[in-house]
């Protein structure tokens, strides 16, 4: 599991934790087509993460 401002880290979406934090407070991530604004939120491998346009399952990037 990873939480997903670490998430956001990692794929590159966010460079900072701070950057993450924010984007998540202000309603720009999904979890799963649902808007999360819990940054600690925790993803399992079946969770889609989308930022705008761009959609991210975590099993394909958390190996």
């Amino acid at each position: 599991m990873i939480k997903l401002d670490q998430f956001l880290k990692l794929v590159g979406i966010a460079q900072t934790g701070g950057q993450a934090k924010l984007m998540i407070n202000d309603g720009d991530v999904k979890v799963n087509g649902t808007v999360e604004t819990r940054r600690g939120r925790k993803l399992v491998s079946s969770d889609q993460v989308t930022v705008g346009r761009q959609t991210f399952k975590v099993g394909d990037v958390i190996q």
